[in-house]
């Protein structure tokens, strides 16, 4: 019962995002729980607490940290679905602070500097986020960045990862800037 309601439910999330989930499919044949584990921490931001603009660069981010193709894709998707301007979408995507707008490109920065462990960067931008949207802010922003990490990670681990391929935003091809991790 619970295997079946779990497929239904990667049926949908296929047809609505219009992407392969068959690393998910797996993980539900070989341990459902897992799968329900895996979905609920992916869920762990919320998302009233920050700008969407700002949500969708640390998870820009952090998907590009692991992925340069669907797993991005996805995340872009999700970010225009959530009423973020394909134009920042696109920027955040290039990498092109100017014309990411000052809310995308605070989180963009403190992202690329929570992921290369740069204090002395991260510690001013935290502080500006707290100060502009408070701590609840901070917490969904950084649980957006780890979180689209997951997909991708696990997707590579499992043997489904893919060469990477363009990004379409508003049905322009964007060429993503690959992030270091």
């Amino acid at each position: 019962m619970l295997r079946a309601i779990l497929s239904r439910w990667l049926d949908g999330f296929e047809r609505t995002w219009r992407y392969d989930a068959s690393y998910m499919r797996h993980v539900l044949v070989v341990s459902p729980a897992s799968l329900i584990k895996f979905m609920v921490g992916t869920r762990a931001p919320d998302t009233r607490a920050a700008p969407g603009a700002a949500l969708a660069a640390a998870g820009i981010v952090g998907t590009l940290a692991e992925d340069c193709g669907p797993c991005t894709q996805i995340v872009a998707d999700i970010a225009a679905a959530n009423g973020v301007a394909p134009a920042i979408i696109r920027a955040i995507l290039a990498g092109d602070e100017a014309d990411m707008g000052e809310t995308a490109a605070l989180a963009w920065r403190f992202a690329r500097a929570s992921l290369a462990r740069d204090m002395e960067a991260c510690d001013p931008l935290r502080d500006e986020i707290v100060r502009r949207w408070g701590e609840k802010a901070l917490v969904a922003i950084s649980l957006s960045l780890m979180t689209a990490r997951m997909y991708p990670t696990l997707k590579y681990a499992l043997g489904y990862g893919r060469t990477c391929s363009k990004v379409v935003v508003a049905g322009e091809d964007v060429a993503p800037r690959a992030i270091a991790a």
